[in-house]
């Protein structure tokens, strides 16, 4: 028996002694990684965080897309909605309550895809990544390519990968273009594709680059799926975290109908900060597509505790209207400190414009710009400077020496003293 990163790896020929029998896919499933290494490292330091009085050589956390700058917001409205009717812990509909569905189809009219649909197009199931599991469930059969642009969100090939038995096709971009994407790159991955093609996974605003793109980007990209006849998934769980005074457009809007191949996801993980309470949201108008999702459901419900607290969030217009503008603030005044002390660190990085990410040019620190290299500078830090990053193999990037930043992750003051501590460190290894 292996240990490595603290997931259990049975070697075949141990398979049969290590515990109950499993099937081939069972063993398929506990040979795999169930997460990647710094969160296995994250979850193996969160006990030892910093704190400027009482530890401030602990560990910094740079690695989580979550958003941990607006809970005094939250506390005092989610304990106001706590008044629950007994309605709620009997059984429901498994893609979401009637009222909550009617509820969410208003909220994402005015905040989110700025067009209207009817409550029956909405469903919700536990986290985006449920919510793309069942949708690609639904379009594409096992084996078939699914377009992600990279770098990406290292979350997106188990969700396609694991069940699904899809296979992601990476659509590198480039660090000397601001990994931009053009549909020519898309042209070619399809050409290149040994399978067919049936989607194209697309986040905007962007993870890990936190870019938001423009009208005339995604119309290009709308019409290339549509003349490709291949689905598009609309990735938007970032499209109220906007903070640099751009406009989000959604892709749902840049289209009378999104009709049967165009696909909108969003979640309230990410926009309102509560990633532990598990709510994803689908919008379709495919029929066939909301029936399939419909039947899988049941495996990935909503609790109607949850809902019902979500719906009490989302229809005070007033509240919703004060935590956007107050979180976009707060987000954009802590891309600006941490932004400032990359640069006072002499650490080369791309700003966002929403989100909760920068990417760091870490080449300039690596004597050679190799994936091991990457991987070794990683390390290094996380012992060295006890802080952690995302490394760039894990955003799937096309090439080694770029890693992730995660700004709100934790007190702002914690997040600038890592870097700071990083940029200590670094002075001795910078090679150009």
């Amino acid at each position: 028996m292996l240990v490595v990163h603290s997931t259990l790896v049975i070697e075949p020929s141990s398979a049969g002694i290590a515990g109950p029998a499993l099937s081939s896919r069972g063993r398929e499933l506990v040979n795999s990684p169930s997460m990647p290494p710094y969160l296995v490292e994250h979850f193996s330091r969160i006990d030892d965080a910093w704190d400027r009085d009482r530890n401030p050589n602990g560990y910094v956390a740079m690695c989580m897309a979550e958003n941990m700058l607006v809970w005094d917001l939250l506390e005092p409205k989610m304990a106001a909605s706590r008044d629950v009717p007994a309605r709620v812990i009997a059984y429901d509909d498994m893609t979401g309550s009637e009222s909550f569905r009617r509820a969410l189809a208003r909220f994402l009219e005015r905040n989110v895809a700025g067009r209207s649909f009817e409550p029956e197009q909405v469903m919700t199931l536990a986290g985006s990544g449920a919510v793309l599991e069942i949708l690609f469930y639904a379009i594409a059969d096992p084996g078939d390519g699914v377009l992600i642009p990279t770098p990406s969100y290292f979350g997106f090939w188990p969700d396609l990968e694991t069940r699904d038995e899809l296979h992601a096709i990476e659509v590198h971009t480039s660090s000397e273009t601001g990994f931009h994407l053009t549909t020519d790159l898309l042209d070619a991955a399809v050409d290149k594709a040994d399978r067919p093609v049936a989607a194209l996974l697309f986040t905007s605003p962007d993870n890990p680059t936190g870019r938001v793109h423009p009208a005339d980007h995604l119309d290009s990209i709308i019409a290339w799926t549509e003349e490709r006849g291949i689905h598009l998934v609309l990735d938007e769980l970032f499209a109220l975290s906007v903070f640099d005074g751009s406009p989000f457009i959604s892709g749902a809007s840049r289209r009378p109908k999104l009709g049967d191949r165009i696909h909108l996801v969003w979640a309230f993980s990410k926009d309102f900060a509560v990633s532990g309470l598990r709510c994803g949201v689908l919008v379709s108008e495919n029929q066939g597509v909301l029936k399939a999702v419909e039947t899988l459901s049941n495996w990935a419900a909503v609790s109607g505790d949850t809902q019902y607290m979500l719906e009490q969030l989302i229809c005070d217009d007033a509240w919703v209207e004060g935590f956007m503008q107050e979180n976009r603030r707060r987000l954009g005044k802590a891309h600006t400190q941490v932004t400032d002390a990359l640069t006072a660190a002499a650490i080369p990085h791309l700003p966002g414009q929403a989100g909760f990410f920068l990417l760091c040019d870490m080449r300039p620190f690596m004597r050679e710009i190799t994936w091991q290299a990457e991987e070794e500078l990683w390390g290094w830090l996380l012992e060295t400077a006890n802080v952690n990053l995302t490394p760039g193999s894990d955003c799937h990037i096309g090439e080694p020496g770029f890693m992730r930043l995660v700004f709100p992750s934790g007190p702002t003051p914690a997040v600038v003293a890592g870097v700071e501590r990083m940029g200590r460190a670094l002075a001795s290894r910078r090679v150009a």
